[in-house]
Protein backbone atom coordinates (compact mmCIF):
# COMPACT_ATOMS: atom_id res chain seq x y z
CA UNK A 1 0.00 0.00 0.00
CA UNK A 2 2.80 2.62 1.18
CA UNK A 3 4.55 1.80 -2.37
CA UNK A 4 1.98 2.31 -3.99
CA UNK A 5 1.29 5.64 -2.69
CA UNK A 6 4.63 6.31 -3.14
CA UNK A 7 4.80 5.62 -7.02
CA UNK A 8 1.51 7.67 -7.28
CA UNK A 9 2.80 10.80 -5.66
CA UNK A 10 6.05 10.29 -8.00
CA UNK A 11 3.80 10.41 -11.31
CA UNK A 12 2.07 13.11 -10.22
CA UNK A 13 5.37 15.39 -9.46
CA UNK A 14 6.67 14.07 -13.30
CA UNK A 15 3.14 15.22 -14.75
CA UNK A 16 3.08 18.49 -12.86
CA UNK A 17 7.24 18.70 -13.89
CA UNK A 18 5.95 17.85 -17.65
CA UNK A 19 3.21 20.47 -17.41
CA UNK A 20 5.73 23.28 -16.71
CA UNK A 21 7.95 22.00 -18.95
CA UNK A 22 5.42 21.95 -21.97
CA UNK A 23 4.03 25.54 -20.73
CA UNK A 24 7.89 27.50 -21.24
CA UNK A 25 6.96 27.67 -25.00
CA UNK A 26 5.31 32.03 -25.64
CA UNK A 27 2.42 30.65 -26.18
CA UNK A 28 1.74 29.29 -23.31
CA UNK A 29 3.08 31.44 -21.57
CA UNK A 30 1.45 34.21 -22.98
CA UNK A 31 -1.70 32.24 -22.03
CA UNK A 32 -0.28 31.48 -18.78
CA UNK A 33 -0.34 35.57 -18.45
CA UNK A 34 -3.65 35.93 -19.13
CA UNK A 35 -4.86 33.10 -16.96
CA UNK A 36 -3.58 33.48 -13.49
CA UNK A 37 -5.65 30.84 -11.70
CA UNK A 38 -4.55 27.85 -14.14
CA UNK A 39 -0.45 28.69 -13.20
CA UNK A 40 -1.62 29.19 -9.61
CA UNK A 41 -3.35 25.53 -10.10
CA UNK A 42 -0.51 23.66 -11.49
CA UNK A 43 1.67 25.25 -8.60
CA UNK A 44 -0.35 23.89 -6.39
CA UNK A 45 -0.71 20.56 -7.75
CA UNK A 46 3.18 20.85 -7.18
CA UNK A 47 3.17 21.70 -3.94
CA UNK A 48 0.83 19.12 -2.67
CA UNK A 49 2.75 16.66 -4.65
CA UNK A 50 6.27 17.27 -3.29
CA UNK A 51 4.51 17.36 0.05
CA UNK A 52 2.65 14.18 0.23
CA UNK A 53 6.14 12.77 -1.23
CA UNK A 54 7.66 13.55 1.67
CA UNK A 55 4.25 12.51 4.21
CA UNK A 56 4.83 9.12 2.78
CA UNK A 57 8.36 8.74 2.79
CA UNK A 58 9.04 9.94 6.25
CA UNK A 59 5.64 9.39 7.88
CA UNK A 60 7.04 7.46 10.29
CA UNK A 61 9.47 9.64 11.80
CA UNK A 62 6.96 12.43 11.25
CA UNK A 63 5.04 10.73 13.09
CA UNK A 64 7.29 10.22 16.00
CA UNK A 65 8.54 13.88 16.14
CA UNK A 66 4.65 14.98 16.35
CA UNK A 67 3.88 12.44 18.90
CA UNK A 68 7.16 13.61 20.71
CA UNK A 69 6.32 17.45 19.77
CA UNK A 70 2.57 16.68 21.19
CA UNK A 71 3.71 14.95 24.70
CA UNK A 72 6.53 17.92 25.48
CA UNK A 73 3.04 20.62 24.35
CA UNK A 74 1.30 19.04 27.13
CA UNK A 75 3.81 19.11 29.50
CA UNK A 76 4.64 22.79 28.86
CA UNK A 77 1.48 23.14 29.03
CA UNK A 78 0.29 22.00 32.41
CA UNK A 79 3.58 23.50 33.99
CA UNK A 80 2.50 26.89 32.49
CA UNK A 81 -1.34 26.50 34.25
CA UNK A 82 0.59 24.95 37.52
CA UNK A 83 2.62 27.44 37.93
CA UNK A 84 -0.19 30.32 37.04
CA UNK A 85 -2.25 28.58 40.05
CA UNK A 86 0.62 27.29 42.40
CA UNK A 87 -1.08 29.14 45.16
CA UNK A 88 -5.03 27.77 44.80
CA UNK A 89 -3.81 24.71 43.61
CA UNK A 90 -1.69 24.19 47.20
CA UNK A 91 -5.03 25.42 49.19
CA UNK A 92 -6.70 22.74 46.87
CA UNK A 93 -3.61 20.00 48.04
CA UNK A 94 -3.95 21.51 51.90
CA UNK A 95 -7.25 20.61 52.38
CA UNK A 96 -7.18 17.29 50.60
CA UNK A 97 -4.41 16.83 53.17
CA UNK A 98 -6.47 17.91 55.54
CA UNK A 99 -9.57 15.63 55.08
CA UNK A 100 -7.45 12.36 54.89
CA UNK A 101 -5.59 12.92 57.61
CA UNK A 102 -6.94 14.45 60.58
CA UNK A 103 -5.11 16.88 62.65
CA UNK A 104 -3.13 18.23 59.50
CA UNK A 105 -3.83 22.44 59.42
CA UNK A 106 -5.15 23.73 56.18
CA UNK A 107 -4.42 27.12 56.28
CA UNK A 108 -4.92 30.05 53.64
CA UNK A 109 -3.84 33.35 54.95
CA UNK A 110 -5.61 34.25 58.42
CA UNK A 111 -8.19 31.38 58.41
CA UNK A 112 -7.44 27.39 59.19
CA UNK A 113 -9.51 24.29 59.28
CA UNK A 114 -9.09 20.46 60.83
CA UNK A 115 -11.10 17.78 60.02
CA UNK A 116 -12.42 15.59 63.14
CA UNK A 117 -10.44 12.91 63.97
CA UNK A 118 -11.79 9.24 63.97
CA UNK A 119 -12.35 8.89 67.83
CA UNK A 120 -14.58 12.37 67.78
CA UNK A 121 -11.98 15.00 69.02
CA UNK A 122 -9.74 17.59 66.72
CA UNK A 123 -6.59 16.57 67.05
CA UNK A 124 -4.40 19.69 66.04
CA UNK A 125 -0.67 19.79 65.25
CA UNK A 126 0.71 23.25 67.06
CA UNK A 127 3.56 24.74 67.64
CA UNK A 128 4.82 26.35 70.61
CA UNK A 129 7.56 28.06 70.87
CA UNK A 130 8.81 26.41 67.66
CA UNK A 131 8.53 22.76 68.96
CA UNK A 132 5.79 20.53 67.38
CA UNK A 133 3.31 19.94 69.69
CA UNK A 134 0.37 17.60 69.42
CA UNK A 135 -2.46 19.11 70.66
CA UNK A 136 -7.15 18.08 71.15
CA UNK A 137 -9.48 20.85 71.13
CA UNK A 138 -11.52 21.72 74.46
CA UNK A 139 -13.81 24.56 74.21
CA UNK A 140 -14.62 23.85 78.07
CA UNK A 141 -10.64 24.93 79.23
CA UNK A 142 -10.86 28.07 79.96
CA UNK A 143 -6.61 28.03 79.49
CA UNK A 144 -4.56 25.83 76.87
CA UNK A 145 -3.00 23.01 78.99
CA UNK A 146 0.77 21.31 78.69
CA UNK A 147 1.75 17.82 79.90
CA UNK A 148 4.86 17.88 81.25
CA UNK A 149 6.75 16.35 78.42
CA UNK A 150 5.29 19.04 75.78
CA UNK A 151 6.31 22.02 78.51
CA UNK A 152 9.71 20.60 78.59
CA UNK A 153 9.73 19.89 74.77
CA UNK A 154 8.81 23.95 74.23
CA UNK A 155 12.06 24.83 76.68
CA UNK A 156 9.57 25.54 80.00
CA UNK A 157 11.60 25.42 83.01
CA UNK A 158 9.47 22.51 84.21
CA UNK A 159 11.83 22.28 87.29
CA UNK A 160 10.74 25.88 88.85
CA UNK A 161 7.38 26.10 88.22
CA UNK A 162 5.20 26.56 91.06
CA UNK A 163 2.47 24.61 91.04
CA UNK A 164 -0.56 26.62 92.67
CA UNK A 165 -3.20 26.45 89.89
CA UNK A 166 -6.28 24.38 90.69
CA UNK A 167 -7.44 22.35 87.97
CA UNK A 168 -9.80 19.79 87.23
CA UNK A 169 -8.80 17.27 84.65
CA UNK A 170 -10.45 13.24 83.84
CA UNK A 171 -8.10 12.26 86.67
CA UNK A 172 -9.78 14.31 89.30
CA UNK A 173 -8.69 17.78 90.92
CA UNK A 174 -5.09 18.51 90.53
CA UNK A 175 -2.48 21.50 90.55
CA UNK A 176 -1.42 23.12 87.79
CA UNK A 177 1.62 26.13 86.75
CA UNK A 178 0.70 29.59 85.41
CA UNK A 179 2.73 30.04 82.75
CA UNK A 180 2.74 32.66 79.29
CA UNK A 181 4.03 30.58 75.85
CA UNK A 182 6.39 32.81 73.86
CA UNK A 183 4.22 31.81 70.60
CA UNK A 184 1.38 29.21 70.01
CA UNK A 185 0.90 28.43 66.48
CA UNK A 186 -1.59 26.95 64.54
CA UNK A 187 -0.79 26.34 60.67
CA UNK A 188 -0.50 29.93 59.80
CA UNK A 189 -2.45 31.72 62.60
CA UNK A 190 0.14 32.87 65.60
CA UNK A 191 -0.49 34.31 68.74
CA UNK A 192 2.25 35.71 71.14
CA UNK A 193 2.45 35.67 75.07
CA UNK A 194 -0.76 32.95 75.42
CA UNK A 195 -1.53 32.42 78.84
CA UNK A 196 -1.26 28.53 79.81
CA UNK A 197 -1.16 26.09 82.37
CA UNK A 198 1.53 23.10 82.84
CA UNK A 199 -0.31 19.91 84.91
CA UNK A 200 1.89 18.34 87.35
CA UNK A 201 3.63 14.73 85.50
CA UNK A 202 1.04 11.80 85.07
CA UNK A 203 -2.13 14.12 85.26
CA UNK A 204 -2.62 14.64 81.89
CA UNK A 205 -2.82 12.61 79.18
CA UNK A 206 -3.17 15.26 76.35
CA UNK A 207 -2.10 18.60 75.48
CA UNK A 208 -5.52 20.92 75.33
CA UNK A 209 -5.87 23.59 73.09
CA UNK A 210 -8.28 26.01 75.48
CA UNK A 211 -9.95 29.13 75.11
CA UNK A 212 -6.75 31.49 76.36
CA UNK A 213 -5.74 31.00 72.63
CA UNK A 214 -9.34 30.47 70.63
CA UNK A 215 -10.35 33.90 72.67
CA UNK A 216 -7.36 35.59 70.82
CA UNK A 217 -9.34 34.68 67.15
CA UNK A 218 -11.31 37.04 65.47
CA UNK A 219 -13.83 33.78 65.01
CA UNK A 220 -13.43 29.89 65.22
CA UNK A 221 -16.82 27.51 64.56
CA UNK A 222 -17.29 23.76 64.51
CA UNK A 223 -19.43 22.87 61.81
CA UNK A 224 -20.07 19.19 61.46
CA UNK A 225 -16.71 17.86 61.50
CA UNK A 226 -14.67 20.83 60.33
CA UNK A 227 -13.15 23.73 63.13
CA UNK A 228 -12.92 26.78 61.31
CA UNK A 229 -10.81 29.12 63.02
CA UNK A 230 -10.28 33.05 61.57
CA UNK A 231 -7.15 34.82 63.03
CA UNK A 232 -7.67 38.79 63.85
CA UNK A 233 -6.25 40.91 61.27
Amino acid sequence: MSRRLTWSFVLGVALSLAALIASNDQDAIANLLKHDIGSLAVKVVLVVCAGGLVLVLFREKLSKALEATLFWAVIGLLLVVGYTYRFELRDVADRVIAEMMPGHVAGHGRSVQVVRGTGGDFAVAAHINGAKIPMVLDTGATSVVLTQEAAKAAGLPIEVLNYSVNVDTANGRTRAAAVTLDRLAVGSLTERAVPALVAQHGQLKSNLLGMSFLNRLQSWEVRGDSLRMRGSP
